[in-house]
């Protein structure tokens, strides 16, 4: 840090080093972080699918034609318009 905290103040009453040093750690607490060992997870599968020890499958419009007969009355109207014209 360079010194200048004058400009992160809120209040004029407010100690500028304090008032930067707590945002600093608060911010630090507000990220969602995750776990390493879901991180790697993530990783081996994506390296797994990769590879091809994974089988995967296609996405068809038949798919989405019989995903849309399930639950296209609860996507919202708006979404649902966008599916139908191609532009998602």
């Amino acid at each position: 840090m360079t010194g200048n905290y004058a400009p992160y103040i809120l209040l004029k009453d407010d100690d500028p080093f304090e008032e930067t040093y707590n945002w600093f750690w608060t911010s630090i607490n507000l990220d969602e972080t995750y776990p390493k060992e879901f991180l790697e997870t993530l990783m081996q599968m994506a390296a797994d699918v990769e590879s091809g020890k994974v089988k995967t499958y296609p996405l068809t419009q038949e798919m989405f034609d019989k995903l849309d007969d399930l639950v296209g009355d609860l996507i919202d109207l708006d979404l649902g318009e966008e599916l139908n014209d191609g532009s998602l």
